[in-house]
């Protein structure tokens, strides 16, 4: 039976400057065993603000709150590489859900609303914040899996396709209670803070286990880059919203990414070093996201036509 509850970090001794091995060396193993065997874990002590994800909160639920019109002046520009902007929910479903959009503060490709005033700047302080974490936890993932020292900071060191979403979850109807379906993400590495309603869950040895919300803290998951890098020594955890009733749900989801040109395959520390085999062909990043985009935009009659990283797996 899954556990009830996924592992919880405290990242403190990687800001302690007097030095904490221990404690460093107890993080580290925590996050190795979560990546290994959940692909989720949270993190607290991280860096970002209590007061600054609270507010971040409260200015996107103003915005999402504001009448469609107004929330539409900041609909995307065209030739972004990714949606950047306000969005809704792509199919013809009843409400559920509707996003905000922004790449790297100063990124030309940004359609920020005008109101509330502060929300622009507010995000671009959160942007920064999680860059910051989620090139820590990329340098804690890249120890937990035996690289050379720096060597996933070296792959992935250009930030210019990193992005973060201010979410809305409608409450649920009747018929649907589903505010994203189970998937897996695309990218490295996924940070999300979310108010108190909850409905974020985490698939586990075929259970799903609630990710209680819990004030300060960040859930973080590993996406389908690292599994392929790691050639599933990682996984890229299957996770789902479920909507509730009567109410509203409001989240931050940043998505700590690659580059488009860069080339993604199995590492030859998992496969040819150790005499196993690969389990993904390789494949360039963009075209791989840009399926996943096509996913949303033009969703599969048929839930198995969707795409998925499965689609680069090898067949054993």
């Amino acid at each position: 039976m899954a556990s009830s509850s996924i592992p919880t970090v405290d990242l403190s001794p990687f800001f302690n400057e007097e030095g904490d091995e221990h404690g460093r060396r107890k993080a580290i193993e925590t996050i190795a065993r979560a990546c290994a065997e959940y692909g989720f874990f949270q993190i607290m002590n991280h860096g970002l603000p209590t007061d600054l994800m609270n507010k971040a909160l409260q200015l996107s639920k103003t915005f999402f709150q504001y009448p469609p019109e107004e929330k539409l002046k900041s609909s995307p520009g065209s030739g972004a590489p990714l949606p950047a902007g306000y969005s809704k929910h792509p199919d013809h479903s009843p409400d559920k859900n509707e996003y905000l959009v922004a790449m790297p503060p100063g990124s030309s490709f940004n359609v920020y609303p005008e109101n509330p005033p502060e929300l622009r700047s507010v995000i671009e302080e959160v942007f920064s914040h999680l860059v910051r974490i989620g090139s820590l936890l990329e340098s804690i993932i890249n120890d937990c899996l035996g690289l050379p020292p720096n060597f996933l900071k070296e792959y992935n060191h250009d930030r210019s396709w990193d992005f973060i979403a201010a979410l809305h979850y409608f409450p649920a109807t009747e018929r649907d209670t589903n505010g994203i379906t189970e998937h897996e993400d695309g990218n490295c590495i996924t940070f999300v803070f979310q108010d108190e309603v909850g409905g974020l869950e985490v698939r586990k040895d075929g259970e799903w286990i609630p990710v209680v919300p819990a004030e300060g803290k960040i859930v973080v998951n590993i996406a389908d880059v690292i599994q392929v890098l790691s050639n599933k020594k990682f996984k890229s955890a299957t996770h789902r919203v479920l909507r509730s009733k009567g109410r509203s749900r409001y989240s931050f989801a940043f998505f700590y990414n690659l580059h488009g040109h860069k080339w993604v395959e199995p590492l030859s520390q998992f496969t040819t070093e150790i005499g196993e085999s690969p389990k993904y062909r390789g494949f360039l990043y963009k075209e791989y996201q840009q399926l996943r985009v096509r996913n949303k935009t033009h969703p599969p009659s048929r839930p198995e036509d969707v795409i998925h990283i499965t689609h680069y797996a090898i067949e054993t």
